[in-house]
């Protein structure tokens, strides 16, 4: 396997970073047509600039923190939040040929890795806030997180079953004939709901909670740092739905089009339906939300490991 170059390595995060900002304007777009409203319109072609033009106040506005705040801790958890998502894309599998380290035979356990230590970011945000409101969003992620990862992983285990391999790629290879999304309807249902939960999207926005908790985990936060977050939250977003795209929908594979394309269109319409989420449904009780988890996605997720299981074993050779 040869190296990627090195270009390679320093124009992903940066491209994922141009992305997640082309994202804040995509989405507000959208979520005006859909809403009947009008989206950013004002600053350049169709308010296309807008992105930019909040980068820049993000940029210039006093980076605060606030003296009952535990410093080091406040710093750190931005830049924790940022650096997870962005070591995930590492091995994401864009074409057959085309991504840093996607032939990690250990692929889908190292995005796993970097999810759960994406909880550290919040969770340490809310506690050294020293805010009663930032306390009790970061608490809510805790346990919203933590929970939904359990999901996560199990859904996972029918597609690692049939393949073989925890390597992106060769999950990517095995779909060839079949994507994965029909044999494994349920776990990709269960992926799903829980990736929304991971990146505590809209309906599970239950760190943030702004009608309760005001912002949540990031009530403190002001200038670069808020925006760190801000943009992990984005790029989380292309994070899971590319992982979705990887895992149940072929990947890079289809007819005519060049594999990127047809990487970047299947990653775009999940990134869509998150917008459409936020458009469409409203947040649950925080009840709701664990009870939707442990006493729905559990049993599911369980079932499903077993039927894929009993399948495999009544096809078996010999």
């Amino acid at each position: 396997m040869t190296q990627p170059p090195l270009l390679t390595i320093i124009l992903t995060p940066l491209l994922i970073l141009a992305l997640a900002t082309l994202l804040t304007w995509v989405e507000r777009r959208l979520l005006g047509l859909w809403q009947d409203r009008y989206g950013p319109n004002r600053v350049g072609p169709g308010g296309l600039f807008q992105a930019v033009a909040d980068g820049i106040k993000l940029l210039f506005k006093q980076d605060w923190i606030p003296p009952f705040a535990d410093k080091a801790v406040f710093i750190l958890a931005p830049a924790i939040g940022m650096m997870t998502v962005m070591l995930s894309f590492a091995v994401i599998p864009v074409t057959a040929r085309q991504s840093i380290a996607d032939h990690l035979n250990v692929g889908l356990l190292f995005v796993l890795a970097m999810m759960s230590l994406g909880v550290y970011a919040v969770v340490l945000a809310g506690w050294a806030s020293n805010s009663k409101y930032a306390l009790l969003g970061g608490m809510r992620a805790a346990a919203q997180m933590i929970s939904y990862e359990v999901f996560m992983g199990l859904s996972l285990l029918g597609v690692v079953m049939i393949t073989g391999s925890f390597s992106l790629h060769d999950i990517v290879t095995a779909q060839s004939g079949l994507w994965f999304i029909i044999p494994q309807c349920a776990g990709f249902v269960v992926f799903l709901l829980a990736g929304i939960a991971e990146t505590h999207r809209l309906p599970f926005d239950l760190p943030e909670g702004e009608n309760e908790l005001g912002a949540g985990f990031h009530t403190e936060y002001s200038g670069m740092k808020f925006g760190m977050f801000f943009l992990a939250e984005y790029a989380g977003i292309i994070l899971v739905s590319a992982l979705v795209t990887t895992l149940y929908l072929g990947g890079w594979q289809g007819p005519l089009l060049p594999p990127v394309l047809w990487f970047a269109l299947k990653t775009g319409a999940l990134v869509a339906f998150f917008i459409l989420l936020r458009a469409a449904l409203p947040r649950p009780r925080y009840d709701q939300l664990m009870a939707l988890g442990w006493k729905v996605l559990l049993p599911v997720s369980l079932l499903n490991i077993a039927a894929t299981g009993t399948v495999l074993m009544l096809h078996a050779p010999g």
